[in-house]
């Protein structure tokens, strides 16, 4: 009985102590920082800005950090040094994740773009004004790209290089359509307004049949993901069961091979799926 008392004191002290720590560190500059270096991060998927080569570094240092740390707790130092070594791989994955659905969702915002360009043009702006009038309540992405084109012809670029630079950073079919029908309509006249409207009606098409065919193949995609999901997942049951399992098999000059090639198989066929099934 007088166990179970002492035991049940040292968790709730435990407990209370790692309270106190958690409001210590909050009044430090400890999150500002963390803030700092996961900026990147939600930069990506904010504007699609890919991060730089020391903001890079940063943020592969915190995943190899936080992974080793947490490999030792869950299994033990060989764990951890495998879950360490995968950290930066895993951060620029997150990044590159974000940075395309960035990507999808001004894709997917092209036709309402569009749109809001040919009314603007309608409603008597030039090119220029139509910019400057539909970036400011367009939303996500688009109104991004849009407020950020507004912004350089404010600053006098001019409207080809602005239109250039929009059509890079979007790198996107349906912008370079659309970048392309505003210089071709300056050049050649006609109505741009009705031009714009037709192209937001074929990239609505377009898209919606990409939303089909996706759909379609939702369930091959999924079986082919899990199927490459099961034999990390049996590792790390088979290390959590019997710990130190893993670090054997890095260890033993008999498995190691195989391992390694059960890896480089493992990233092909991932290469190969994302190809046939972006």
């Amino acid at each position: 009985m007088r166990g179970a008392l002492l035991a049940f004191g040292a968790g709730a002290a435990g407990v209370l102590a790692a309270w106190e720590c958690l409001a210590a560190v909050e009044g430090t500059r400890v999150p500002a920082a963390l803030g700092r270096v996961l900026e990147p991060v939600g930069r990506a998927g904010r504007e699609g800005r890919e991060p730089t080569r020391p903001e890079r570094h940063r943020l592969a240092l915190l995943a190899a950090a936080a992974l080793l740390a947490g490999g030792w707790i869950v299994g033990g130092p060989g764990f951890a040094v495998v879950a360490g070594v995968a950290g930066p791989a895993l951060a620029l994955a997150a990044v590159r994740a974000r940075r395309r659905r960035y990507a999808a969702e001004l894709r997917r915002g092209a036709p309402m773009a569009a749109r809001a360009l040919a009314d603007a043009l309608a409603a008597g702006h030039s090119v220029r004004g139509a910019i400057a009038a539909t970036a400011p309540p367009l939303p996500g992405a688009p109104g991004h790209e849009l407020r950020a084109a507004a912004a350089g012809l404010a600053l006098g670029d001019a409207t080809e290089a602005v239109l250039e630079r929009l059509r890079r950073r979007a790198a996107c079919p349906a912008w370079d359509t659309i970048v392309a029908g505003i210089l071709l309509q300056r050049d050649a006249g006609g109505d741009l307004a009705a031009l714009l409207r037709d192209l937001a009606a074929s990239l609505e098409a377009a898209e919606r049949q990409q939303r089909e065919a996706r759909a379609a193949t939702e369930q091959a995609r999924f079986t082919a993901r899990l199927v490459l999901l099961l034999p990390p997942a049996a590792a790390l049951l088979a290390e959590l069961g019997s710990p130190g399992f893993v670090a054997s098999l890095l260890t033993d000059p008999v498995s190691t091979p195989l391992v390694a090639a059960a890896a480089v198989l493992e990233l092909a066929a991932i290469a190969t799926i994302r190809r046939l099934a972006p």
